[in-house]
């Protein structure tokens, strides 16, 4: 039996497809080539502004290519940049360079693909989900397995000025106990990237179910624990070379919802802080050089 051929990668239908299209949809097309992650990060709108560009010559090009529209297609090129399931960080690993710099090198491609990464975050959309933390009456924090320390990261910031309103999800039991203490009035914030734990994607079904406001931290908008999230924030994971995903962008965006949070909090938020500040100095938590 003849084994199925791979479907084609959609940048390379878009490639192959560029030259017996009209001239319009022939710049359009090449724009979205080379700018494939904001094609599936940013709105039609945005991209279209971004390109000098009318919004309906990406629907246009989507269905010259063969799709129902733009959603599908930017969905095709979400998906062709997930990394495989099976090996998600070793297939991600390159043979080491050659040449006495390779290493440096490898370590500035890195701090290059980290700080483009950085430049193509929302401050927009961080600022719309922090007013949603301030509104909040608590706020749940989930992230698993490496996303664990950027959801306590978060966590901590939070609760330095909202000691009594901020809960890591399993952190002081079971996870499945915490979703279902979840109530219309809370925020859950869910932190993720491929491969999607299990966990992440029943916390932001339990918000859903709960009527919370959902908050997802994640690589691609087609991330399942994003799926119908009140608040979407995407950070760069798989551009940065190396054999781990970036969580560089993940740890800006959780800091600078917390700063902007705190500035919401105003006078009483500060005054939390000068409160807890007082209680670490009290404890001697910070060494003191003596002289």
């Amino acid at each position: 039996m003849a084994q199925a051929q791979p479907k084609p990668s959609p940048l390379n239908e878009l490639c192959s497809a560029l030259p017996s299209l009209p001239m319009r949809l022939q710049e359009v097309g090449r724009f979205v080539a080379a700018n494939d992650y904001d094609a599936t990060t940013r709105s039609m709108r945005e991209l279209a502004s971004v390109a000098g560009a009318d919004p309906a010559s990406f629907t246009r090009l989507a269905k010259a290519l063969g799709y129902s529209g733009w959603d599908e297609l930017r969905a095709a090129l979400t998906e062709a940049r997930r990394p495989a399931q099976g090996s998600p960080f070793s297939g991600r690993a390159k043979s080491r360079r050659a040449g006495p710099n390779a290493d440096v090198r490898l370590v500035h491609d890195k701090l290059e693909a980290e700080a483009a990464g950085l430049a193509r975050i929302s401050a927009s959309a961080i600022a719309e989900a922090a007013r949603a933390l301030h509104a909040a009456n608590r706020i749940w924090i989930t992230g698993f397995r490496s996303c664990r320390s950027v959801a306590e990261l978060l966590t901590y910031q939070l609760r330095l000025f909202r000691p009594d309103a901020v809960q890591l999800v399993g952190g002081s039991g079971p996870f499945d106990l915490d979703h279902g203490a979840f109530r219309a009035d809370d925020a859950v914030v869910v932190i993720g990237f491929a491969p999607y734990t299990l966990v992440s994607v029943e916390t932001a079904r339990a918000a859903h179910q709960a009527r919370a406001t959902l908050i997802a931290i994640a690589d691609t908008i087609s991330a399942p624990m994003a799926e119908g999230a009140d608040h979407l924030l995407l950070f760069e994971a798989a551009a940065s070379p190396g054999f781990f995903p970036s969580l560089t962008g993940a740890i800006a965006v959780a800091q600078s919802l917390a700063a902007v949070s705190f500035t919401l909090g105003g006078a009483g938020a500060k005054r939390k802080l000068e409160e807890t500040e007082g209680r670490l100095a009290e404890m001697s938590q910070y060494f003191v050089e003596k002289g």
